[in-house]
């Protein structure tokens, strides 16, 4: 046969063997529960008002960082992961200011989160080198969306740029990751910073070909190209003498959007105008 005893701790029913009810004891009980509720209750309603104002407090600050971002025009992929990154490190902090308002322990839960990310750093330290990587791009800008580049074997157009990876479209129309911390950490070739491009060719004549008048023909070609730009000046040199012909460095500078054609129509142009010189183009020969 069970007799009951209420015991009131924090809200807790115990159960007592062989025990009389004592109505005394009850009321004592009943008392210090009571105590106890009113004591903590300014604990609990400051925690709530501190919550609530927190996740307000924190929707306005994140506004006011992005707005500002945006008016000092950062990358928006900067701009989006800094603020992404400014609201959860917030809620954190403001998680951690809850439950320590409420009289819980933050000592161990705080442990417990370092524990997570070293688990995590060590678990995802690929990711994390192209996390660093792609900061360090967007922060340093080496390049940016449309300009065309050649890194890590790869040659295009960059399409995006994302904080793990990099995208970069080919002249072949393929779409290739390249991860960015191989990128950051390697030689970039940015062919589109400086706005043009100069092509370097070179074209073999024999020894028995005027000199003077070769120059004269590859020079005219390229003047009379509207698309090659007179300034910078186009170059036309010799440049090595070889055991079979003498070779001419011709160096046409164009825009970058016209630098294709240019160095296609300068291969053509003066191939036509040699020939119709009379002027016989040498065959290249392995350099030994």
């Amino acid at each position: 046969m069970y007799k009951l005893i209420l015991t009131f701790s924090f809200g807790k029913v115990f159960l007592s063997k062989n025990m009389e009810v004592n109505p005394n004891q009850l009321t004592n009980y009943a008392t210090k529960f009571i105590d106890v509720l009113i004591d903590y209750s300014p604990k609990f309603i400051s925690a709530i008002l501190i919550l609530f104002v927190g996740l307000y407090a924190i929707r306005l600050i994140n506004r006011v960082i992005r707005k500002i971002m945006i008016k000092r025009n950062l990358d928006p992929t900067l701009t989006k992961f800094l603020a992404d990154f400014l609201l959860w490190a917030l809620r954190i902090l403001l998680f951690v200011t809850f439950i320590s308002k409420l009289g819980i322990e933050t000592s161990s839960f705080v442990a417990i989160l370092g524990a997570m990310g070293l688990a995590v750093g060590l678990s995802l330290q690929g990711s994390l080198s192209n996390f660093a990587g792609g900061m360090l791009i967007i922060l340093f800008k080496p390049f940016k969306l449309g300009d065309t580049i050649e890194a890590q074997g790869v040659i295009g157009t960059v399409i995006e740029i994302q904080i793990f990876v990099t995208k970069i479209l080919t002249g072949n129309n393929q779409t290739v990751f390249v991860p960015n911390g191989a990128l950051s950490n390697g030689n970039i070739i940015n062919y589109s910073m400086q706005g043009q491009r100069r092509a370097d060719l070179t074209f073999a004549v024999s020894y028995d070909s005027d000199i003077k008048k070769a120059k004269e023909i590859l020079t005219e070609v390229l003047t009379k190209n509207p698309k090659v730009l007179q300034n910078p000046a186009p170059e036309v040199f010799v440049k090595n003498l070889t055991a079979s012909s003498v070779e001419f460095a011709v160096r046409p500078w164009a825009k970058n959007e016209n630098f294709g054609v240019v160095f296609s129509d300068t291969l053509e142009n003066c191939k036509a105008a040699l020939d119709e010189a009379g002027i016989a183009i040498q065959p290249y020969t392995l350099q030994k």
